[in-house]
């Protein structure tokens, strides 16, 4: 009398036998294991590896309030800011150069930063603009419009470097912006369409 060991199939043997050598049950695709979802430690271990803590004065600029402006409100703006700080020089310092150039580069800076992405090239012409409208209540002017004009172009010559460098800053600035606005359009353009 022969006795025959019977054996109970393990659960991957069964798929084998049920769905031949493959492991498939015909007509049916396999299911994929679902993904093992990511703990919050991980997470947030990633997040502190890739972020990289910005400087203070970065920080600062941040806080600033991110008004986006076009050429022609770029160029308004600083012209009514310069005038007013041309006025306020004229009635607390007596007209100082020195003040009203030290203050012209905040105001470039912020022009530069303020306009939006489109008009970045008006910022470093606008600027100079503003700087000449400002400099009128400063500029000792007499004998009518004539003076006062000649007055405008004396103070100009004279105080060129304010001028130069505001100017300069704008541009600085502006051209950091399309510089990373380039890269920001590089890298999505290259990035993988899904």
């Amino acid at each position: 009398m022969e006795h025959y060991r019977t054996q109970t199939p393990q659960p991957g043997q069964r798929a084998r036998t049920a769905g031949g050598p493959s492991g498939r049950t015909p007509g049916r695709t396999p299911r994929r294991a679902p993904l093992r979802p990511q703990a919050a430690g991980e997470a947030a271990a990633v997040y502190r590896v890739a972020a990289r803590p910005a400087p203070p004065f970065v920080l600062a600029l941040r806080r600033l309030p991110q008004p986006r402006l076009t050429s022609l409100g770029g160029g308004l703006f600083a012209a009514a800011v310069m005038f007013l700080v041309g006025c306020l020089d004229w009635l607390i310092f007596d007209g100082s150069a020195a003040v009203y150039g030290v203050l012209f580069l905040p105001v470039s800076a912020v022009t530069a930063l303020w306009v939006r992405p489109a008009d970045l090239v008006s910022a470093p012409i606008s600027v100079p603009i503003a700087f000449a409208f400002g400099i009128v209540p400063i500029a000792d002017g007499s004998g009518g419009l004539g003076g006062q004009a000649m007055a405008v172009v004396t103070a100009l010559a004279l105080h060129a470097g304010w001028l130069y460098g505001g100017t300069l800053v704008a541009g600085v600035i502006a051209s950091v912006r399309k510089l990373r606005l380039m890269g920001r359009r590089r890298a999505r353009s290259a990035a993988p369409r899904r």
